[in-house]
């Protein structure tokens, strides 16, 4: 069955895209077949994969709008075995035009089924709110991963975005269910962040992936060459931390299976 992960954090700067990115880069890695969604008028994912937007580019708003279908919008990257659908700022009126749209909430998870075969993983990236396009996302996926930074507001919104994702269970999608917590921007000199990791593997247990995303300039450099952090500078710190989330996530579905 194919895994349909949403990333997701009401909170910007979190490192959500860069999350995104580099699961669905460790997982092609392994010779799974990857689609990665770009649900965010930002197009940062678009462009962490080295994705420019041309006249010509289909991107996600075409197919939320129904100009086109999903197979028109999905292309290839460079890394073998991953394949984007590309955001753009068009995505910013979405939401606006759809709002009276009857079934709006259901128009990825319609456009995604007769697809999911040729998938071994979904991973779509989310804006940083809970409106119409995150909630697109969730009624089409099977599982949300939270990216948390290590910091005291952050802990704050994870508890709204939990009881969202609980209502979306309720009322939309029965299906869906909380994969993970990773914590992100972990940087070990600070009491702060140890004490907050403390706190929210003491409240989720085993919600919580073991592996940490620790600060790593690296990581921060890689989107500005349009790679992902896994192709940039494969043996850096945040690369081998991606690469050992995705081992866990792996291991989580199988379980799961």
């Amino acid at each position: 069955m194919t895994e349909i992960i949403v990333i997701a954090n009401q909170k910007g700067g979190v490192g959500k895209t860069t999350t995104a990115i580099n699961i669905a880069t460790a997982l092609a890695a392994v010779e799974k077949k990857v689609l990665l969604i770009d649900m965010d008028p930002q197009a940062n994912a678009s462009t962490g994969l080295g994705v420019t937007r041309t006249a010509k580019t289909l991107t996600i708003y075409d197919l939320l709008v129904e100009q086109a279908q999903m197979k028109d919008v999905i292309h290839p990257t460079f890394i073998p075995g991953l394949s984007i659908v590309p955001s753009s700022v068009d995505l910013v009126g979405a939401e606006i035009e759809l709002v009276q749209k009857e079934g709006r909430q259901e128009i990825l998870k319609s456009a995604l089924n007769p697809l999911k075969k040729n998938f071994d993983f979904i991973v779509i990236d989310c804006p940083p709110s809970m409106g119409l396009l995150t909630l697109n996302a969730m009624v089409a996926a099977t599982s949300v991963i939270v990216p948390l930074q290590c910091e005291y507001y952050a802990l704050q919104g994870l508890s709204y975005l939990l009881n969202s994702i609980q209502k979306i269970q309720k009322s939309y999608n029965a299906k869906l269910q909380l994969f993970g917590i990773v914590l992100t921007m972990f940087d070990k000199r600070s009491s702060l962040c140890t004490q907050v990791a403390d706190d929210v593997r003491q409240h989720l247990k085993n919600k919580v992936f073991t592996t940490v995303i620790p600060r790593n300039v690296r990581v921060s450099e890689a989107p500005s060459h349009g790679k992902p952090v896994l192709v940039y500078d494969v043996n850096c710190l945040g690369s081998q931390a991606y690469m050992s989330l995705a081992k866990e996530i792996l291991e989580k579905s199988k379980e799961a299976a």
